[in-house]
């Protein structure tokens, strides 16, 4: 996909489609990871909020099960 940069304001942007935006799942509310390897610019979005309740449940049995030595306070 090729495309050209937006004028706005002073700044300069670049309009993502929304096809490719519900692809991945990127809203307004979307933190987004911009990088670069100094000749390729790389966005990604930066999913957070979904990883806690992924991997909570998973995380609670070993921690039941062998928690107690890692408690600061033994309890």
């Amino acid at each position: 996909m090729l495309k050209k940069l937006t004028k706005q304001g002073t700044n300069l942007a670049l309009v993502i489609d929304r096809p490719l935006l519900d692809l991945l799942k990127i809203d307004p509310e979307t933190p987004l990871d911009i990088s670069t390897d100094g000749k390729r610019l790389t966005v990604a979005p930066v999913y957070t909020a979904g990883r806690p309740r992924k991997f909570g449940a998973p995380q609670q049995w070993p921690h039941k099960s062998y928690g107690k030595p890692f408690n600061k306070h033994g309890a």
